[in-house]
């Protein structure tokens, strides 16, 4: 798909850098698993010493119930596999955040591909991908952050995966526009006027990670995302 507003994109790599500061939410949730097992414990002393002190001063005429006594044993089984289930899960809930964040700065550098549909222009560059199921005929309008229709056009494009649609910054009028955020907006219809429905997508540089947010937050073109809305990585 071209247009002659369209230039060829170049991908610049900036200066980046990560943090390595833990997730503030991971030492929240880790307070609230150390709250949570201080009152499981705090019930399990209680429990230990009513049973204990039951025992002791159980009428031997009438001692207590097998039946009861069996079943406070259960009791007093299931709350210590509580403490213990707590502690499995908060060292399962420490080791995934250290994977997200692990897995997050290894991206740093790398040009990756997102769904979305706001890019940035700079020097006179913006670029995003289209998925086309089927040949059609492609309506861009691209507006810009206060709402203004910037640029506007029909394409015909062929069906395919990641299909380059880049911008020069033009308006139709020929007009030369600032750099910015840019929304694209795309419509198509096939041969015989049934409407196909596009996916949009952005390429951009990872710059940074922000290690203080629980998933991680990766910044690409001034936007962020989590690593799971990563589609693909160019590079």
């Amino acid at each position: 798909m071209t247009t002659t507003a369209a230039t060829a994109p170049t991908t610049s790599h900036p200066v980046v850098s990560g943090t390595t500061q833990l997730p503030t939410s991971s030492s929240g949730a880790k307070a609230a698993n150390a709250l949570a097992s201080t009152q499981i414990a705090g019930n399990f002393q209680s429990f230990l010493q009513l049973l204990t002190t039951q025992l002791k001063n159980q009428n031997p005429l009438s001692p207590l119930d097998t039946n009861q006594f069996t079943q406070q044993l259960v009791e007093f089984a299931g709350v210590q596999q509580q403490l213990n289930t707590n502690d499995s899960l908060a060292t399962l809930v420490s080791l995934q955040q250290t994977t997200q964040s692990t897995q997050a700065l290894g991206f740093v550098g790398k040009t990756a591909v997102v769904a979305g549909d706001t890019a940035s222009l700079s020097q006179g560059k913006a670029s995003w991908e289209l998925n086309i199921p089927s040949n059609s005929n492609v309506d861009i309008s691209i507006t810009s952050s206060n709402g203004q229709t910037v640029f506007s056009g029909t394409f015909p494009a062929n069906a395919g995966n990641n299909q380059p649609f880049n911008w020069d910054g033009k308006g139709n009028d020929g007009t030369k526009f600032p750099d910015g955020s840019y929304k694209l907006t795309a419509t198509a219809k096939d041969a015989l006027g049934n409407t196909v429905a596009l996916k949009t997508q952005i390429a951009g540089v990872v710059s940074s990670v922000d290690l203080t947010q629980s998933p991680p937050l990766l910044s690409i073109d001034g936007q962020t995302f989590t690593v799971n809305q990563i589609q693909s990585i160019i590079n």
